[in-house]
């Protein structure tokens, strides 16, 4: 178990009703931390839509965590 900062962006901060949440947690990589929050708050994009940044960098999904990283979600953006 560890201690991660979830943050989120656009419809992910709607959907949760808040910008950050700490939260522990036993996942280990960028992608169990995302299907739990899916999970936790009712998301509905796939992983593959999606964006993730570890302490501020873009990062895979299969990126490892570590205790005390600042996680942020990037629902799919649409552009024209």
């Amino acid at each position: 178990m560890m201690d991660v900062t979830a943050e989120y962006f656009a419809v992910f901060r709607e959907q949760t009703g808040q910008e950050t949440e700490t939260l522990s947690t036993d996942a280990s990589t960028a992608g169990e931390l995302y299907s739990e929050m899916a999970t936790r708050h009712g998301f509905v994009d796939s992983m593959a839509r999606c964006k993730v940044a570890i302490n501020g960098e873009l990062a895979k999904w299969d990126t490892p965590l570590a205790e005390g990283d600042v996680v942020l979600f990037f629902p799919p953006v649409a552009g024209g």
